[in-house]
């Protein structure tokens, strides 16, 4: 069996040189960046529904929140398993169309009445679970889609629509339920999930898919496969490590950001979101420069610096004092930065992770990572809460941002940071099947 089954299927799917050239890639861009609107307008439409439509409090919003974050952590290993068994096209135009039906029938009811908050949790969370199919399988159909050398500037272009659609969604989604109404904007939601589907489906290249043994293992056996081979390859359990240091450590500084801005600071909530929305702009240009900057100074170097600067620039907020004149530049600044070189950091990691991982475990390998860098969120928030309690703000802030630099650090001190200029090979796995090439144009 060859080291990568991407081998045997290349000369099934020509790709150019210049992407862009590439229809299935277009096609693909443009349903996923239809499909990443549609998702970050429906996360600030569903609770503006509760609160304007329902009159929710404080609390049941709170619930309403949560009940659309759980799936990440209750279904991303499954969703992983699953992926790597379908056609990834398949998953995504069925979470496509299913997000719009859902949507709109959740728009039908609002504007007669019907749609109380248990519907909406409801709603929330079914859109959430979707969406986790959806992400998942976008990640693992870009390795089936394009060669291995187009792999970086490939999730260049998708994670840069998506920084995109973090900054426009929500807006989009606000700017809707205050012009129209939030059923309404509930129905727009769900024509973008319909545009993503009507794009994607006309993706024509093959597809490897694994040949399906007469007897599968079971569910929870092939995602013992999955957490086994991240556990076993060092360059992937490093990716792992860093992405929980990181997450674990961005929750709690920004559960003390959160509070620093205005009760130190004395920020107004707008200017608190306009330093927040800094991070979309520096996303973009991350998006950029991680077309070029790794096949110039290479993977690993790029990797740790990006992650040092971008991380690292927190350190100077708790320095911060007098007018805004002065704090909101910088913070504006800070934004920027940590917004470049964390989006350089994901694209990079992005295209490392899927070089290594045979095509076979690409949906479990990205579910696994998934799952344990968010996993650690909930209980980083937590601390972070706890440390501004006993502590003072400017104190917690400075640990807490100082905690964000142990994931570089596990990188630098990893093989991660010697990677060259080019991607390193795909390994093999035992749970990775013989291959066969799907036919052009079918689910």
């Amino acid at each position: 069996m060859p080291s990568t089954s991407s081998a045997a299927s290349d000369s099934d799917r020509p790709v150019p040189l210049n992407l862009w050239r590439d229809v299935d890639f277009r096609r693909l861009w443009m349903g996923q960046t239809a499909s990443q609107l549609g998702e970050h307008a429906s996360l600030v439409v569903l609770p503006l529904f509760a609160v304007l439509t329902l009159h929710a409090s404080a609390d049941r919003l709170g619930v309403l929140r949560a009940v659309g974050q759980a799936p990440i952590l209750l279904l991303s290993l499954f969703v992983g398993a699953w992926v790597d068994r379908w056609r990834t096209r398949t998953t995504m135009v069925l979470t496509d169309v299913s997000r719009a039906l859902a949507l709109g029938a959740a728009a039908l009811a609002g504007l007669s009445g019907r749609l109380g908050l248990p519907g909406l949790l409801a709603l929330a969370f079914a859109v959430g679970a979707l969406s986790v199919f959806f992400d998942v399988a976008y990640q693992a159909s870009l390795v089936r889609l394009v060669g291995r050398d187009q792999l970086v500037r490939g999730n260049s272009v998708l994670e840069g629509s998506r920084s995109a659609a973090q900054i426009g969604g929500p807006a989009l989604g606000g700017a809707l339920v205050s012009l129209l109404s939030a059923p309404i904007a509930a129905a727009s939601s769900a024509l973008f999930f319909a545009l993503s589907f009507l794009s994607i489906r006309r993706i024509r290249r093959a597809e490897s898919i694994p040949e399906r043994p007469e007897h599968p293992p079971r569910v929870w056996q092939r995602i013992h496969e999955g957490l086994r081979f991240v556990a076993g390859d060092t360059v992937l359990r490093t990716v792992c490590l860093a992405s929980a240091a990181f997450q674990f450590s961005f929750a709690a500084m920004m559960t003390v950001y959160l509070l620093f801005l205005p009760r130190e600071l004395h920020l107004s909530g707008t200017v608190v979101g306009l330093a927040l929305a800094a991070a979309g702009p520096g996303a973009l240009l991350g998006s950029l420069l991680a077309a070029r900057l790794p096949s110039r100074f290479g993977h690993g170097p790029v990797l740790v610096c990006a992650a040092a600067l971008g991380d690292g620039v927190f350190l100077c907020v708790p320095a911060l004092h007098g007018s805004p004149a002065v704090t909101v530049p910088a913070l504006l600044a800070v934004g920027f930065v940590f917004g470049g070189g964390g989006q350089l950091v994901n694209v990079t990691v992005m295209a490392v992770r899927q070089a290594v991982t045979p095509d076979g475990l690409q949906g479990r390998v990205a579910a696994t990572i998934t799952f344990v860098g968010m996993g650690s969120t909930p209980l980083g928030s937590l601390v972070g809460g706890f440390l501004a309690e006993v502590w003072e703000l400017r104190t917690s802030l400075l640990v807490t941002a100082a905690a964000m630099m142990l994931s570089p650090v596990v990188m630098a001190l990893s093989p991660l940071a010697r990677l060259g200029r080019e991607l390193p090979a795909s390994h093999d796995a035992s749970s990775t099947a013989v291959r066969r090439p799907s036919h052009p144009g079918r689910h």
